[in-house]
C-alpha cells in the first residue's frame, strides 16, 4: 500500500468510526479525518516499516484528536484518556483481549489447546509442533486452525470484535456480563 488513496480506501470508515468515538461532534470527526490524511499523505515517506502501517495510522489520528480538543479548549483539561501517555491502541486492544484468551485456550479441548498454545503463546511454527507431536504436517495444521477457530467462535461469543480487511482486530466491546471468561 503505497498511495494516500489506496490508504484512504482501505481505512477512512474504521478511523472515522475511531474518531467518532472519542468526538461527539460529527461535523469535527469529519474534519479530523481530512486532517489525519493531510498528516498521512504528508508525512507518509517517513514511514520506515510498511507493515506497522495500521498503528502509524491509529497514531497520527489519536495525536490529531489531541490537537483538536487542545484548540478547542485550552484552558479546560484535557479528557482523561488523552491526558495520560499513551500505548498503542493495539497493545492497549491486545492486553485487555489476552487477560480473556488464556482462560479461553484452557476451556479448549487437549489436542487443539496444545496446538494452539504452541502456535501462539510460544511461537513454534507448524512443522515444529508435527514434530513435538508426532503427527503429520498437515494434522499440525489442522489442529492450529481448528483451535484458532474455536477460540474464534468463543471470542466472538463473549464479545462484540471489529475485525479490519488484514484480519486484526481494530476494536471491540465486552458484550453484557455474558461471558463467564473475560
Amino acid at each position: 500500500m503505497n498511495t494516500s488513496e489506496e490508504i484512504w480506501s482501505e481505512y477512512h470508515s474504521n478511523l472515522l468510526a475511531f474518531i467518532r468515538k472519542r468526538v461527539n461532534d460529527k461535523v469535527a470527526a469529519e474534519d479530523i479525518l481530512q486532517d489525519v490524511f493531510v498528516r498521512i499523505h504528508s508525512r507518509i515517506e517517513t514511514l520506515e516499516n510498511r507493515s506497522k502501517l495500521e498503528s502509524w495510522l491509529y497514531q497520527i489520528t489519536r495525536n490529531t484528536i489531541i490537537d483538536f480538543y487542545r484548540s478547542r479548549r485550552p484552558m479546560e483539561e484535557l479528557p482523561e484518556w488523552l491526558a495520560q501517555p499513551q500505548a498503542s491502541r493495539e497493545e492497549n486492544d491486545g492486553r485487555e483481549l489476552s487477560s480473556c484468551l488464556g482462560p479461553m485456550i484452557q476451556q479448549l479441548p487437549e489436542k487443539y489447546r496444545h496446538a494452539v498454545q504452541l502456535s501462539e503463546i510460544e511461537g513454534k511454527t507448524q512443522k515444529e509442533i508435527a514434530e513435538k507431536e508426532s503427527i503429520s504436517f498437515s494434522g499440525a495444521k489442522s489442529r492450529v486452525q481448528r483451535g484458532r477457530e474455536l477460540l474464534k467462535t468463543m471470542l466472538h461469543d463473549c464479545c462484540k470484535v471489529e475485525i479490519n480487511a488484514m484480519n486484526q482486530i481494530v476494536d471491540y466491546d465486552k458484550k453484557d456480563g455474558d461471558c463467564k471468561l473475560c
